[in-house]
């Protein structure tokens, strides 16, 4: 015999009710949020989670996700939610404990699409070690969203001695990438676009948690670690080169960029160095770790294509700079504009 549908969504869509406070909002969080993200804070019921004491300073962070399309190859909105926020936590060096999750729906969204964002939150939570521990719903009008917005928050605690900064890069200091750049950015595109490549492109989209922990554990001099995303690689590194008053030397021909994903940007006429990342770290370490660093981060599953890509200089224009594949300069500025709207 099937199982009965939720009360929540016997009619298939939302509606404004579910946002209202009352019977409906209650099922909704019941039978749907409470089910999904069960932990033993969420079952308390109250209007704030108190959270048990931990030994460490806490770090704090927050995002919000409004990806068009809400799924694509590799990933969607729900997972995604959960690792930027996670990764936004770990790249200060802290361990993510908690995170809390704000959806704002939009009146008419199938809750078939809901059931399977939610679910994927849950799973990428589970995975990652991370309780969602408290979370608000609205419903807004339809016409005035777009199915449906997440905003997370997360916490972390970061255990003595770590100090990571954007503003500690020192000229000499080693650049170091996780792996290949434009992989979630290209392949939210093309489902947007409905655009077919001889090889799918699919979304980086992962945790750098466990990562940041070797790295941090290794005995490297790491300064700072960044994850590209939102401007991709170039504006991570244009503002770490502001922070810290220093210029950048970047190869070309070492920056790791998958073939489909470079063709793609090729056949749209886009720099990859621009495009979205969310599952990739920079670090930036003192010159004699950076050999010893790499090999930690190779041996680490989402960074077997690891490379070191450049060098911290000494420049008080605090210039990004490219030697090209074809012997010469330019210069890696901020992106302007925003080619890739709506990516994470």
């Amino acid at each position: 015999m099937p199982k009965p549908r939720p009360l929540y969504s016997r009619r298939g869509r939302v509606e404004i009710l579910h946002g209202s406070g009352g019977r409906a909002m209650a099922q909704l969080v019941a039978e749907l949020f409470k089910v999904a993200f069960d932990n033993a804070w969420l079952e308390q019921g109250n209007d704030a989670a108190v959270l048990p004491q931990v030994s460490g300073r806490l770090v704090m962070s927050c995002d919000s996700h409004v990806v068009s399309p809400l799924f694509f190859e590799g990933g969607d909105i729900g997972c995604l939610s959960v690792h930027g926020t996670i990764n936004d936590v770990s790249m200060m060096g802290a361990q993510p404990l908690y995170l809390t999750a704000s959806f704002i729906l939009e009146e008419g969204f199938l809750f078939a699409d809901l059931e399977r964002i939610v679910a994927s939150m849950a799973s990428a939570a589970r995975d990652a070690g991370v309780s969602i521990v408290a979370g608000d719903t609205k419903v807004v009008e339809k016409g005035k969203g777009d199915g449906v917005f997440i905003t997370t928050t997360g916490i972390g605690v970061l255990r003595e001695g770590i100090v990571l900064s954007g503003d500690l890069a020192q000229p000499g200091d080693r650049i170091l990438l996780s792996g290949t750049i434009g992989d979630h950015g290209m392949a939210v595109l093309s489902r947007r676009e409905n655009l077919e490549f001889d090889a799918p492109i699919f979304s980086d989209t992962a945790p750098l948690h466990g990562l940041v922990a070797n790295i941090l554990d290794c005995g490297a001099r790491v300064r700072v670690l960044r994850d590209p995303t939102r401007g991709g690689l170039a504006t991570t590194l244009n503002e770490i080169a502001q922070q810290s008053g220093v210029g950048m030397l970047l190869d070309e021909s070492a920056i790791p960029v998958k073939k489909p994903v470079e063709a793609a940007c090729e056949f749209l006429g886009l720099d990859p160095l621009y495009v979205a990342n969310e599952g990739k770290l920079v670090a930036v370490c003192a010159p004699e770790d950076a050999v010893h660093l790499l090999e930690v981060m190779r041996a680490h599953p989402l960074a077997r294509e690891a490379a070191a890509i450049g060098e911290v200089t000494e420049d008080s224009r605090r210039f990004v700079q490219m030697a090209t594949r074809l012997g010469g300069r330019r210069i890696v500025d901020w992106l302007a504009g925003e080619p890739l709207p709506r990516i994470c």
